[in-house]
């Protein structure tokens, strides 16, 4: 690897040190050009407790094939996200990559992805992963992506919710290239839509919400395609007899 420089990389409170060689990036039309690294973790999977939120299913979306990252974050807007990243080594990489879902949020000396290790593996060619773990951090190039699920939009209820006076919640399966940026919820007592507050990462929460029927939500969401905005209605989409740890299906596709 040559002459080798010491970074130190923040993930969810866990601090990762790694040797960085230094090499070039070119990019494509459409990708951008950062570095990458990975996390360790004891069974390899991805990481429960990150920035974003999703608990298990911030493990297990998309087969662990997840990650954090810096700059695309967003103040949490860019949680759910996909990605392809691959790597700039010709005899190391695949001219694939890997297709990404954000999960977290990461950061580190020019670093926008902090991957999970099943996502670095992947950008390996066949039989060449531990060499490109021992690199430690890579030159990528990344491009944004649209999600893909076989299962509809879901709006979770976060497990520190507490019926009926405390109410959070997360959408989950966010497919397509929509970012969320609001969230409102239906006040049928006072016959108006109020905005709910953006906790952290993609959970979103309100006091005292109404709950005598099924409640309603809004969802904004940012084509990143075109920057057009448009408005999602979720009519009853949470159940009056709401429970924590529960979601729900919204009977849409954010595509």
């Amino acid at each position: 690897m040559g002459s080798s420089n010491y970074y130190y990389f923040i993930f969810s409170e866990i601090i990762v040190v790694v040797a960085v060689a230094a090499s070039i990036c070119l990019a494509d039309d459409a990708y951008v050009c950062t570095r990458a690294t990975f996390y360790g973790s004891p069974d390899c999977s991805a990481n429960p407790t990150g920035a974003c939120g999703f608990g298990e299913y911030g493990r297990t979306v998309n087969n662990g094939v997840v990650g954090g990252v810096s700059r695309l974050y967003r103040n949490g807007s860019g949680c759910g996200a996909c990605y392809q990243v691959r790597c700039k080594i010709p005899t190391h990489c695949s001219e694939e990559g890997t297709e990404v879902v954000v999960t977290d949020y990461g950061e580190g000396h020019y670093t926008d992805f902090v991957l999970s290790e099943r996502a670095y593996g992947n950008l390996a060619r066949p039989n060449m992963a531990a060499e490109l773990f021992g690199y430690g951090v890579v030159d990528v190039e990344y491009r944004r992506i649209p999600c893909r699920y076989t299962t509809n939009l879901k709006i979770k209820v976060h497990e520190r919710s507490h019926f009926p006076s405390y109410l959070a919640i997360l959408p989950i399966y966010q497919s397509g290239m929509y970012d969320i940026t609001a969230v409102q919820i239906w006040q049928e007592d006072c016959k108006e839509w109020r905005e709910m507050r953006r906790v952290y990462g993609a959970v979103w929460d309100m006091q005292n919400p109404w709950t005598e029927a099924a409640i309603s939500l809004r969802i904004q969401v940012v084509d990143n395609a075109n920057a057009n905005v448009k408005w999602a209605q979720l009519a009853g989409v949470i159940a009056a007899d709401w429970k924590a740890g529960v979601a729900y299906d919204a009977t849409l596709q954010l595509n």
